[in-house]
């Protein structure tokens, strides 16, 4: 099985992502995963020392250069087009990520890619890591806590996400083992 994992700019959950992909990679080597991240999550990850963890969890690791490029070049709008994925999974996803998908913005690798793999009716799982009202605890990279208050626009844009075609929304880095597995017994997608 193939899987296409496009990161955003957030920390919002980052570490326990990486954790859980790191663990999803290592017991199942049937996974193949191919990391795209946006010139934010580039920045992102180096910033929560996390660039070993990605490269333990795939070798195949593009940043973003452009909505259709990528280094080393990768065309990953056109691949989920074509199928060489079973799904994209989008996580974390900032809020501007989602306000842009939710209004048809497709100028970023991410959000360019979730447009044509949705035009291609490929399945799409994005956690947006604006979801709950009220306040919300982040972890920094230095250990520190930070509280940040949810904007409501930033819930109304998740609300309209979880409605659109296509996408499936989820919320916990605990949710990706089961999409995964959903995904491992329906056939593996061995395209290059």
């Amino acid at each position: 099985m193939k899987v296409a994992w496009g990161i955003t700019g957030s920390g919002d959950y980052m570490p326990e992502i990486v954790k859980t992909m790191k663990e999803i990679a290592r017991k199942d080597q049937d996974v193949k995963i191919y990391i795209f991240l946006s010139k934010a999550a580039d920045k992102v990850v180096k910033w929560y020392a996390l660039s070993k963890d990605l490269k333990d969890i795939s070798d195949k690791i593009y940043t973003e250069v452009d909505s259709n490029t990528t280094e080393p070049f990768y065309y990953i709008p056109g691949a989920l087009q074509t199928g060489k994925f079973d799904f994209f999974i989008v996580c974390p996803a900032t809020g501007n990520t989602v306000a842009k998908i939710v209004n048809g913005i497709a100028d970023t690798l991410i959000t360019n890619s979730v447009a044509q793999a949705a035009k291609a009716n490929i399945p799409i799982y994005i956690m947006p890591v604006d979801h709950v009202k009220g306040k919300q605890v982040t972890t920094l990279p230095s250990g520190e806590k930070l509280e940040l208050e949810m904007r409501d626009v930033d819930l109304e844009n998740t609300s309209k996400l979880s409605k659109m075609s296509s996408i499936h929304v989820f919320y916990s880095p605990a949710d990706i083992e089961e999409i995964i597995k959903k995904y491992s017994h329906a056939g593996a997608n061995s395209q290059d």
